[in-house]
């Protein structure tokens, strides 16, 4: 048997106006969802359990099958593994962003999308002349960098910190790291970067060219490295993930899957989507489970762009959904009455991403299921409402694993 997940990160929304009240899945044409939509289940889950963040961090751990309340111990330690950064079980791990402040208020987490080779030069300068004991900071990907306070000399277990792309447009200093006797080791790191980026000839050049300056270093998701089983000791399968996002790299690392390079892979609406279906048809040979990841449709709705929301979910199903099912019913037969294919789908979002509020949101999301002794209860559309309307609903996101993997069969 063959499983393939496909996950448009962020891409479930509210009806919006510029859409005619629709949402970008309605808005979008996706004749390959709405076709596997009519072959399988449509069904939602929830994936951010009560009282925890609802970022892709926990979400996405909860849709592959971890209990995000046993295994989560901060967002910033599933993206240093990606980075093949060493931890050990007393260091502290924090991501650090690079982000865009206007007036005292947070106008872009990522500053403008700035490159990695900008966001390291920036990082190493910074690094050199500020003061930080017993703290190593680490590049990244674009805004996205990774602190570590090695050592277990500091408690950090009290802190409070705030995801930037949380509190868009709102003052920073409602936000600032807060709890325990270190926060104002963070607040400096903050007040330091402002002084050090300001004059950077980097931010000079990006002004010149129209471009977002890199403010300030925003320190966040702070943890400790987590202990999860594998997933082959789990569920007795091997997986490998496509994506272009550290995080969901790094909670691969932790259980044990392989991640594929694949060429031409970003976090934006510039992403190579064909790259990412064929590599993803591809893996099927060696693998019993591919995870197909895709970060614009969330890039588009912390932008507040429902355009780019809805062509990117358009890619999705033109380049990654429909030559992967087409592949799959190829090789593994066709789903029917019967059951008789040796193959199982499932897409679904990790987490509404709003576009008016540019926002994380924890409403349960919406998913859909086909292949393998999968019934179709009724031929409707992909979409949050029909999803919202079936007969399937998930509270526990992490057993949803268990039910695409096994049910039925």
């Amino acid at each position: 048997m063959k499983y393939v997940i496909v996950i448009p990160d962020g891409a479930a929304d509210q009806p919006l106006s510029e859409l005619g009240d629709r949402t970008p899945f309605e808005a979008a044409d996706t004749p390959n969802l709405d076709r596997l939509a009519g072959l399988g289940r449509q069904g939602t889950a929830v994936t951010t359990p009560k009282g925890m963040p609802c970022g892709s961090d926990v979400c996405t751990m909860s849709l592959l099958g971890y209990d995000p309340a046993k295994y989560h111990r901060g967002r910033a330690p599933l993206e240093a593994a990606a980075l093949g950064i060493e931890m050990s079980p007393t260091d502290w791990i924090f991501r650090v962003n690079l982000v865009t402040v206007i007036e005292g208020k947070m106008q872009d987490h990522s500053a403008g999308h700035i490159s990695s080779t900008e966001s390291r030069r920036l990082l190493g300068d910074f690094a050199e002349q500020a003061d930080l004991p017993g703290v190593a900071l680490y590049p990244g990907v674009s805004y996205r960098n990774i602190m570590i306070d090695r050592g277990g000399q500091r408690d950090w277990s009290e802190l409070v910190t705030t995801a930037p792309h949380d509190i868009p447009g709102e003052a920073i200093r409602k936000h600032l790291p807060v709890g325990g006797q270190h926060a104002k080791l963070l607040n400096q790191i903050i007040a330091e970067s402002e002084v050090a980026l300001a004059g950077h000839e980097i931010n000079h050049t990006r002004a010149e060219i129209g471009e977002l300056p890199a403010t300030h270093f925003w320190p966040w998701g702070q943890g400790q490295r987590p202990s999860m089983p594998s997933f082959a000791e789990k569920y007795g399968m091997k997986g490998a993930m496509i994506t272009a996002v550290d995080l969901l790299a790094g909670i691969s690392s932790f259980i044990g899957w392989d991640r594929l390079d694949v060429p031409g892979q970003t976090s934006y609406h510039d992403n190579d989507y064909a790259a990412a279906g064929r590599y993803g048809i591809d893996a099927l040979e060696d693998y019993d489970v591919v995870c197909i990841h895709i970060e614009a449709p969330d890039e588009a709705g912390h932008a507040a762009d429902p355009a780019t929301k809805v062509a990117a979910v358009g890619a999705i199903d033109q380049h990654v959904v429909g030559p992967v099912h087409a592949a799959l019913e190829e090789r593994y037969g066709a789903a029917g009455p019967a059951g008789e294919c040796g193959w199982r789908m499932l897409v679904l979002p990790d987490h509404y991403t709003l576009v008016n509020t540019r926002k994380h949101d924890p409403t349960p999301v919406p998913f859909l299921m086909a292949g393998a002794n999968v019934k179709s209860v009724l031929q409707r559309t992909f979409s949050e409402a029909h999803a919202n309307d079936s007969d399937l609903h998930i509270d526990r996101g992490h057993e949803l694993m268990e039910y695409f993997l096994r049910s039925g069969l």
